[in-house]
């Protein structure tokens, strides 16, 4: 009886333990409600904002809160710059436009912010630093999230062929990339033959847009931020030097068309010729060619000359993809390489089943590049 007694007591005991556990916490969630609706009440722009950015992108909305700030009416009363390095676009504009400069991780923010806005920065922010802007810290991102998290969102919508993407307004979590509340989004139809540095630009734009249209309500908006869920979320990581290797049996026309679009303009897209590297170089797209000799197929990694467009159209799974120039100990057009190199082997044996005149898809000979490829493979990035 004693043993059943005290059993039914430590269990009321945990009742009331928990009953005021979860009462002190809607008493502080409450609490917390109460002095953030006060806050929101009770203030509004113009705005002392610290800004944390790098790249050109991120310059594109400096420039927007600069232009506000010098305006009668605008929505900055302050601004101050963050950078992680001393020779980037954001510091250089920041200088030359007067603006206050801290290096990272930025010193006496108690009290002198209002609002943070972290554009293409690089670091992840932490949870102490969060804490000292009211308002907390906002982040322009080029996707639609919660599509394309991560540090290189722009070459995964080219890369993937979507079609829609924009750009998304969000209130930054201390612990992970991506993931806070949405605040605002903007959306943008790709063409399909925009390259990335071209969207780029176009996101850039419409984002810093987005974020003084953001700032202008922000009260209102973070009252109503939507949480991201799960359906629909991607990683976009860093993109690496491994990738522009072309697999001419494995790749299409039109995947090897968004690769180039993807990141041609900045690691030009290779393959092996005779054993050495060539880089590929002033990509035009799918070919259309009749060949003298129709009776045999030729095998992905051929190459013809076409004197009349002075294209080499290689051979990949579905088709015929075209170059004006490559590279090799220089830059050659295509004639300059087919009277050079080419024509000698084709020669000797026209699409041939060996490497022989071939361009022929590089195998990844390291453990460490055939990680990368596996990576590249789940990621979707090769088929």
């Amino acid at each position: 009886m004693w043993s059943n007694g005290r059993t039914e007591s430590m269990k009321l005991l945990s009742h009331i333990q928990h009953s005021c556990l979860q009462m002190l916490r809607r008493t502080a969630a409450d609490g917390r409600q109460r002095r953030l609706c006060r806050l929101l009440s009770s203030s509004g722009p113009p705005w002392r904002l610290m800004f944390f950015g790098s790249d050109q992108f991120a310059v594109e909305s400096l420039k927007a809160l600069t232009s506000s700030r010098s305006s009668s009416d605008g929505i900055v009363k302050s601004l101050e710059v963050v950078t992680l390095s001393a020779d980037v676009p954001v510091k250089r504009f920041a200088l030359e436009n007067h603006l206050p400069v801290h290096s990272w991780p930025p010193d006496n923010v108690d009290g002198q912010f209002d609002v943070g806005v972290v554009v293409s920065f690089g670091c992840l922010i932490h949870e102490t630093l969060i804490s000292k802007f009211p308002y907390g810290i906002l982040n322009v991102h080029p996707s639609l999230l919660p599509r394309w998290r991560g540090p290189a969102p722009i070459f995964h919508t080219i890369l993937h062929g979507d079609t829609l993407t924009g750009v998304t307004i969000i209130q930054i979590h201390p612990h992970r990339f991506d993931v806070g509340p949405i605040l605002n989004q903007d959306f943008h139809q790709v063409s399909d033959t925009c390259t990335a540095d071209e969207l780029g630009a176009v996101l850039a734009t419409k984002g810093a847009h987005l974020l003084v249209q953001t700032l202008s309500s922000l009260s209102e908006r973070l009252a109503h931020k939507q949480e991201q869920g799960q359906i629909g979320a991607t990683f976009a990581p860093k993109i690496k030097t491994s990738i522009s290797w072309v697999k001419w049996e494995e790749q299409t026309c039109d995947q090897i068309d968004r690769l180039y679009r993807a990141i041609g303009f900045r690691i030009p897209l290779r393959t092996t010729w005779m054993g050495r590297t060539i880089k590929l170089l002033d990509f035009v797209g799918k070919c259309h060619i009749s060949l003298s000799d129709d009776k045999k197929k030729p095998v992905p990694g051929s190459v013809s000359y076409q004197k009349e467009s002075n294209t080499l159209a290689v051979c990949c799974k579905d088709g015929w993809v075209g170059f004006k120039a490559v590279l090799l100990k220089k830059r050659l057009t295509a004639a300059d390489f087919y009277n050079g190199y080419l024509h000698h082997t084709q020669q000797k044996k026209r699409f041939c089943e060996t490497d022989e005149g071939l361009f022929v898809s590089r195998n990844c000979s390291s453990s460490r590049e055939k990680s990368q490829c596996c990576d590249l493979k789940q990621q979707n990035f090769l088929p």
